[in-house]
């Protein structure tokens, strides 16, 4: 009895357990979208391609955890509660491209696919390893 006591009185971090592999499998499918939408439009005329850079998307996120996030007050009992807000998303920049087009358009289809494949592989992964944490933490709490 008292082992099923502690049990109940033990609560899980799943911040602490998983890391930052949750935000970066998050950051891995935004790059996602936004590598296929350049695919997409890679013959609209004077489309600007965009990526999202994973260092400073990681040191946005480390510094909002090291601040303990946003806080906002509500001065009026009507206001909307700000709890799930994030500000300060990641940017979205201009990529440069290495060759101008007559079109004005910067999508490079080979570089694109490329940053589409390796961010496929680096999702994959990102997946696996969270994957492998859930089933730890199920082993842990089935006492395996």
């Amino acid at each position: 009895m008292a082992l099923a006591a502690k049990v109940r009185n033990m609560s899980i971090n799943f911040g602490r357990a998983l890391g930052i592999h949750e935000q970066a499998l998050g950051f891995r499918a935004q790059r996602a979208e936004v590598l296929a939408n350049n695919i997409a439009n890679a013959d609209t005329p004077n489309y600007k391609a965009r990526d999202l850079d994973f260092a400073s998307v990681l040191a946005e996120q480390s510094n909002r955890m090291q601040r303990g996030g946003v806080s906002l007050n509500r001065t009026d009992s009507r206001h909307i509660p700000a709890e799930g807000i994030s500000s300060g998303e990641a940017e979205l920049p201009y990529r440069t491209p290495f060759h101008a087009s007559l079109d004005q358009n910067s999508v490079d289809l080979q570089i694109e696919q490329s940053n589409y494949a390796e961010n496929s592989v680096q999702f994959q992964a990102s997946f696996t390893f969270l994957n492998s944490k859930f089933k730890g933490l199920t082993a842990a709490l089935r006492g395996e």
